[in-house]
């Protein structure tokens, strides 16, 4: 593919349009012209499948630039005159959709109640729940679809028990999830029509709280919401639905596709089972190797923002590549930037929680989970490898987050 080199005042006439999404080559692999684009184009014209254009960031330091600016908005998206993504404009009023001021109170509120201290409190229940999955598989003969005996249940079961959300509607939430991130995967009316049960469905649930109050996240938002009315009755709804959504959609595609990395590198896992005490850093250069999609959620630039070179027009749509400033060789040096180094010290550099003021909220606890998960999976099958060749598997696909579609193991 040729990409014409805009870094140094490349006109916008020069620059190719090019398709959005990205082609990925493999499970295994993010799309290889993102290296050429670093190199040669880091500012990519684009079409995305609505057919708006916009611009793709791809070098780490400009992607970083594009998630803490304030100039590349979110709450732009929501309006009719802005390019889109998906077909589907985004939801008003959530973590996702809003600047400051308003994003800041939201986000006060949120990390008020979902604390360090509050994700520390869980880490016992999550080895419980994680222990239990395990049990259930090791009675089982392989091969077993990791995404189905735990990737999938063990998030659903976490975030469900964080939020106070009954865990026998999981199969329910992993519809509307899917429909929240989809990109082509569904039609508009059935995005439409699946937010909509979704938002109904947390709407029931929030009157429940109300008559009998819990201590979980959700009973405190509602507790925020009616006795200090730092919530109304949409901004509360919407919130849970975000937490809902987030807290696991992306936790459940991470921890398949960094079990597939070990399952990759054998010696590696051997390391970890003999040096427990690395496992912890270990996660943060899985975390960067394993992209749970292209790029963070759509921007909208505010004014005329120069960024790599290239002027960027105001109203413009903006996605900053995460998955290609995770493996920017000028930030991540040494062995190759693409490659799995379980001791890279830049690891803790990585992007994948994003940076600036809409860093995960959730991180700590994903973090929690894939600590927990690791260390259990290395422990209770010393013998666990893929059940399949790698070429065989494949990736889920018209998403905002990419997951292994199954994970056949053995041991």
């Amino acid at each position: 593919m040729d990409t014409t080199d805009t870094t140094h005042g490349g006109s916008e006439t020069d620059r190719p349009v090019l398709e959005y999404p990205f082609h990925r080559p493999s499970a295994v692999e993010v799309p290889t012209v993102y290296e050429e684009l670093r190199g040669k184009c880091p500012v990519a014209h684009v079409r995305l499948p609505t057919g708006d254009e916009g611009y793709v960031v791809t070098r780490y330091d400009d992607v970083r630039t594009v998630l803490a600016d304030a100039r590349f908005s979110r709450a732009a998206t929501i309006s009719p005159e802005a390019p889109q993504l998906t077909p589907t404009p985004p939801v008003p009023g959530s973590l996702f959709t809003t600047d400051a001021p308003e994003h800041t109170r939201l986000r006060r509120l949120v990390s008020r109640e979902f604390t360090a201290r509050r994700v520390q409190n869980m880490r016992p229940r999550i080895q419980e729940l994680t222990d239990g999955l395990l049990d259930e598989m090791e009675k089982l003969d392989g091969p077993v679809d990791l995404n189905t005996a735990l990737a999938f249940p063990l998030p659903v079961m976490v975030i469900c028990e964080l939020l106070g959300v009954p865990f026998e509607d999981r199969d329910r939430f992993r519809e509307w999830s899917d429909a929240f991130v989809s990109i082509t995967a569904h039609t508009p009316e059935e995005m439409a029509a699946q937010r909509q049960q979704m938002i109904g469905y947390l709407g029931e649930l929030v009157k429940r709280k109300r008559e009998e109050p819990t201590d979980d996240l959700m009973g405190a938002l509602v507790v925020a919401s009616d006795e200090e009315g730092s919530l109304n009755e949409y901004e509360l709804i919407v919130m849970a639905a975000t937490i809902l959504v987030a807290g696991h959609e992306t936790t459940v595609s991470m921890i398949g596709k960094i079990v597939l990395t070990l399952l990759r590198h054998p010696e590696q896992m051997d390391m970890l089972r003999e040096h427990p005490e690395k496992l912890d850093h270990a996660i943060e250069e899985l975390l960067r190797v394993n992209p749970i999609g292209d790029g963070g959620p759509l921007r909208i630039t505010l004014e005329d923002v120069e960024v790599g070179g290239t002027l960027i027009p105001k109203g413009s749509a903006v996605l900053a590549a995460v998955c290609s400033a995770n493996q920017d060789p000028d930030r991540f040096p040494g062995a190759q930037a693409n490659e799995f180094d379980p001791e890279r010290p830049e690891a803790v550099h990585h992007v994948a929680f994003g940076h600036g003021p809409h860093f995960c909220v959730g991180a700590a606890l994903a973090r929690a989970e894939l600590q927990i998960v690791i260390s259990s999976l290395l422990n209770r099958f010393p013998g666990l490898r893929l059940a399949e060749e790698v070429g065989s598997l494949e990736l889920t696909t018209g998403m905002m987050v990419h997951g292994l579609k199954t994970l056949p193991v053995t041991w």
